[in-house]
């Protein structure tokens, strides 16, 4: 039933880019959580999208009607590169987020709507039928000035904008183990440290990753999770849910969160 409440935050784990061929528990639960925002608020008027893979020197916001798909990605079966996801923009919504974020942010529109976001929307939103603008990852802010950013952007959820990050809690690929289908010991323990604050809404600690054992191998660097912090921000202290809290590859996590 749809009510008048403000959309949620979503944020969630990506993985490999064949995710947006699987059929699976973790792709079931995405489109579970994409039908849950529908009948529960309606069909969102856009996604702001938050994705791991545009990751910059500064902060940029796309501003096209059309935007492309990319396939940045190498080395994978043709089969993924014929996936389409055919989303318009939205110019109205960047010029909003232009609005909210004045000079912290500029307009770009070299980039696209990656993989980090279309293998995730092709599960949650399989009809593309959703306008989708990317904000860039601002690589160079501190991490608690990429959350303070993201507090301005709640505005949109009370505008019919759903807020969706794309990353990863745990990501390291130079660590990955190809016949290990659950995660190491230190990719389960850091991913219980994260889900543990993340839920108690403890975002100090959150922002401050770096602190908690098994950082730096959980998170050798941090273009897949500050999304994550960008969506707390954007839900400050809102309750939170957790969604396939799975771990793979031994160095991936696949957790997701639902904020608000």
């Amino acid at each position: 039933m749809k009510t008048n409440q403000r959309m949620p935050v979503i944020f969630t784990g990506h993985g490999s880019p064949m995710l947006a061929l699987d059929d699976d528990a973790l792709t079931q639960t995405l489109s579970k959580i994409g039908q849950e925002v529908r009948a529960t608020y309606g069909k969102p008027k856009a996604i702001l999208m938050l994705s791991a893979h545009w990751f910059t020197r500064g902060t940029f916001v796309q501003q096209t009607e059309t935007p492309r798909q990319i396939y940045d990605m190498y080395g994978f079966p043709e089969a993924l590169y014929e996936v389409k996801y055919p989303a318009a923009g939205s110019p109205a919504l960047a010029d909003r987020v232009c609005a909210l974020l004045g000079d912290d942010v500029a307009v770009n529109n070299d980039w696209g709507i990656d993989h980090g976001a279309w293998t995730v929307l092709v599960h949650m939103f399989p009809d593309a039928d959703i306008p989708v603008v990317q904000l860039s990852i601002d690589g160079t802010a501190a991490p608690a000035d990429l959350y303070a950013m993201a507090e301005k952007l709640s505005p949109l959820r009370d505008e019919g904008v759903l807020i969706l990050g794309s990353g990863n809690v745990v990501h390291n690929l130079r660590r990955v183990e190809w016949d290990n289908p659950g995660g190491s010991e230190a990719t389960e323990a850091f991913n219980a440290e994260i889900i543990q604050a993340v839920m108690a809404r403890d975002d100090d600690a959150v922002i401050h990753w770096e602190t908690h054992p098994h950082a730096d191998y959980a998170v050798p660097t941090p273009d897949h999770f500050l999304p994550l912090l960008m969506c707390l921000g954007a839900a400050k202290d809102e309750p939170a849910r957790v969604f396939n809290d799975v771990c793979n590859l031994g160095a991936i996590a696949m957790t997701g969160f639902v904020l608000g």
